[in-house]
């Protein structure tokens, strides 16, 4: 009985692990174009990868905007042909076993901040894969979080 149960919970989970790579690799692929209209300050390319109620969630703790606040936002830099270049140095995605909804988290190196953090969650429309929301973070070495949080906890407080 329980070779069967074996069995069948990999027969379940078999067709499951199959379809998710055509999925990881468009998701990989509208990330990696999501950095790289960033980078060009191609700000049509780059909005057009978020989904319509998407949230770009910044570094700054009052950073949650909209797909438009965001817009208004970066446009004015986007427009003298400024943007920004985070390179991905790694990353993970995981697809939902409703095929639909995906989860991600990346590394990402920039130039003047270092190491960098994306994370965030992509969902399929009619259009393909599409941001639904991004949120970028500056990982903080355990050893350096006391000291970091208590300037914060500074800056907040004044």
């Amino acid at each position: 009985m329980r070779k069967l149960i074996v069995l069948i919970l990999m027969l379940w989970c078999w067709p499951a692990a199959g379809a998710d790579d055509g999925s990881v690799a468009a998701i990989g692929e509208v990330l990696d174009a999501f950095h790289d209209a960033a980078s060009r300050a191609d700000g049509a390319l780059y909005f057009s990868l978020f989904a319509e109620d998407a949230v770009f969630i910044g570094t700054d703790a009052t950073e949650r905007w909209s797909v438009e606040e965001f817009r208004a936002f970066a446009e004015p830099y986007f427009s003298k042909g400024h943007g920004w270049t985070y390179t991905k140095t790694e990353r993970h995605i995981d697809l939902a076993v409703s095929d639909k909804t995906a989860w991600f988290d990346e590394m990402l190196w920039n130039e003047k901040y270092g190491t960098c953090r994306g994370t965030g969650v992509v969902v399929l429309t009619d259009n393909g894969w599409r941001i639904a929301q991004y949120h970028l973070t500056f990982p903080i070495p355990n050893e350096l979080s006391a000291e970091i949080t208590s300037r914060i906890k500074e800056l907040e407080e004044n």
